[in-house]
């Protein structure tokens, strides 16, 4: 059994940091297969599951899975062998998502913490990039920009299309559909407020996705936004609380007066 207390960081170098690698484009990650006897794995076949969990959890976070764990493949002569590439984050998610009764797995949880605080709160350097990063970091500007125009104009029409069709049912943001709302003496609710019980009366999962069951009653709308600092085009969706949404959510919060659909800002809403 490996010892937990030499992997942990304590001033000298760790097992951890000697598996480190270093890509030309100076980009940091781990091979997963090199972690793994650190990780208390003796067999491949236990890995992969830990890194799908571990990737869930990342885009259950908001981070780009795939930009975390890169798949790679080794050829040693044989067989080639699945293997990941993982980021610094990537490591401590699959150690979070390990087997929490073997040790080696509590020390690298220490480890990965302990660095990715570190490279958090490490103040940026001063030196400047030299001219092949210039160079990288322009033509990824360049490309990033080059594919967010290509998406908007991807999902234009069909956000005409979601308009002409919103236009003809009629559909309020939340804001409108609390003010609609709480028009009736028996209704007291705000936009934040209305956001919750969306949930709370089973129209939007936990992620706050409407269900496929309720999509007469909230949708989402696709829109789009320029970035205030980069200036780029952002997609983005807000939700949309439908006419037959509006009146089930009165049923369902206790209305008593006849809904009244034109929108008018309410006395007594509340956030």
């Amino acid at each position: 059994m490996t010892d937990s207390n030499a992997l942990a960081p304590h001033g000298g170098e760790s097992p951890f940091d000697q598996l480190r690698q270093v890509r030309s484009d100076r980009t940091e990650f781990w091979s997963a297969r090199d972690l793994m006897p650190l990780l208390g794995y003796d067999r491949w076949d236990h890995v992969p599951a830990v890194i799908e969990r571990a990737k869930a959890s990342a885009t259950a976070t908001g981070h780009e899975a795939d930009h975390l764990f890169r798949p790679s493949t080794e050829k040693s002569g044989g067989r080639p062998r699945e293997n990941y590439e993982l980021a610094r984050f990537a490591c401590y998610l699959v150690a979070m998502n390990g087997d929490p009764r073997k040790p080696e797995v509590a020390a690298a949880q220490t480890y990965f913490a302990i660095r990715t605080r570190e490279a958090e709160t490490r103040p940026a350097s001063a030196a400047l990039p030299d001219r092949r990063a210039l160079a990288l970091m322009v033509i990824e500007a360049e490309d990033a920009r080059v594919l967010a125009e290509a998406k908007a104009a991807e999902l234009e029409p069909a956000a005409a299309a979601w308009e002409s069709l919103a236009d003809a049912e009629g559909d309020y943001s939340l804001r409108e559909a609390a003010q609609i709302l709480s028009r009736d003496p028996a209704i007291n609710t705000g936009q934040n407020r209305l956001a919750k019980s969306l949930r709370e009366v089973g129209l939007l999962d936990r992620r706050g996705e409407p269900y496929q069951s309720h999509i007469n009653h909230v949708r989402r709308r696709p829109t789009a936004y320029t970035h205030p600092h980069t200036g780029e085009p952002k997609l983005s969706s807000q939700l949309r609380i439908t006419v037959s949404g509006l009146r089930y959510l009165h049923g369902k919060l206790g209305g008593t007066r006849p809904l009244r659909l034109d929108v008018a800002t309410a006395s007594g809403a509340r956030a």
